[in-house]
């Protein structure tokens, strides 16, 4: 539909032009060189021919390139709560947000191999500059987030994108978005209430929660053993922590990606969550203000995250070394805590308190929300 041109991914009809257009460009040659290593350079122009579709793309070469990196920088990848998803059904799933591309693309995964629909993704337009990255980002169903607008414009933009995600859903495509804007950084997963506002923004004369019920929001709980892009978290987190502005580098965001795909995850688990109906329900009935509603709606979608999400050695090891306490010692092994501290000494300042307490949060948090989610439900 033309209303959505600057924001939606190719349509089938322009994927093989497009893989024509980019199949000699140097960081595409690099991502097909890795996902095909035993492969002549032929076979795999072969492949990209037999691409015509984005489900094509996305099967025959994504799904393989994130197969290499599970094999090269995981030990093992499982997953949860998928197998109560039914198959050709569209679901917006949202989700905690850790790493800029992994995130989405483990999720895609996990929704291949059981046999689910796989998402349109949201990706932030300020990720995808460049020419290459942004073709890349479109043959493989993501749709534009645009940042940086004026007040006026971010209104029209976001009321836009609503409607482009009501078009999804009447399409049967599912969609993956982030809780929030921006990956978490402290740990800590909380759903803003912006991203369900600016979901709800195409109602017309809908009730929010009614609204809201009906795009069948499944919330989604993605946690590595190890981040791979922890350091790099840090000096924003300290600004946070001393209320200075934090300005990124050139490269950050590039550098993180690269960090993330690279870089060792150990273990990586995904669970698919769900929302009981009433929760909508009761919302409307009550007296709050549609805003109030939607706070309240944020924090059940939070609690369900923290619920399914699946805590780590690393996350227990940081809990007990933040309080000093050994409340979780029978969940980790001694190798499992000296593996942790030996990433500590690798990548803290021992002189810095600040980045101590921050890098300890990270995966200490998870193991808080998690005590927080055993506590009776409001």
């Amino acid at each position: 539909m033309s209303q959505f041109d600057s924001i939606r991914p190719y349509y089938d009809s322009e994927v093989h032009e497009t893989l024509q257009e980019f199949q000699k460009h140097p960081m595409f040659l690099a991502l097909l060189q890795f996902t095909f290593p035993e492969k002549t350079e032929q076979e795999i122009k072969s492949i990209l021919n037999s691409c015509h579709s984005i489900y094509d793309f996305q099967t025959r070469i994504i799904y393989q390139s994130i197969q290499r990196v599970m094999e090269k920088s995981t030990d093992g990848f499982s997953t949860s709560g998928f197998d109560d998803l039914e198959r050709n059904k569209a679901y917006f799933f949202l989700s905690n947000h850790r790493d800029i591309i992994l995130d989405t693309s483990f999720i895609n995964v996990a929704l291949y191999d059981h046999d689910l629909v796989m998402t349109a993704s949201a990706i932030g337009d300020n990720l995808v500059k460049k020419s290459f990255l942004l073709a890349l980002a479109r043959l493989n169903r993501s749709f534009m987030v645009q940042r940086s607008l004026s007040p006026r414009e971010m209104l029209v933009s976001s009321k836009k994108l609503s409607e482009y995600l009501a078009y999804l859903l009447e399409q049967n495509q599912s969609i993956w978005m982030a809780q929030r804007e921006g990956r978490t950084k402290d740990g800590s997963d909380k759903t803003q209430q912006g991203v369900l506002k600016m979901a709800a923004m195409a109602r017309g004369d809908v009730p929010v929660m009614t609204y809201l019920k009906n795009l069948n929001i499944r919330p989604v709980a993605i946690s590595y053993e190890f981040d791979p892009t922890d350091i790099l978290k840090v000096p924003e987190l300290i600004a946070k922590s001393e209320d200075i502005a934090y300005v990124k580098t050139n490269n950050e965001d590039f550098n993180s990606i690269m960090r993330g795909a690279l870089g060792n995850k150990k273990r990586i688990h995904i669970a698919a969550g769900k929302l009981d109906s009433s929760i909508f329900d009761k919302l409307e009935a009550s007296d709050l203000s549609d805003n109030d509603k939607l706070q309240e709606l944020a924090k059940k979608i939070d609690h369900e995250i923290y619920r399914i999400y699946k805590l780590w050695p690393s996350n227990f090891v940081a809990y007990d070394l933040y309080h000093k306490t050994t409340d979780f010692a029978h969940a980790y092994t001694d190798r499992d805590k000296r593996n942790f501290e030996r990433r500590i000494e690798r990548r803290v300042n021992p002189d810095s308190t600040i980045a101590m307490e921050s890098f300890l949060l990270m995966y200490a948090n998870p193991v808080i929300n998690k005590l927080k989610s055993l506590e009776p439900a409001n």
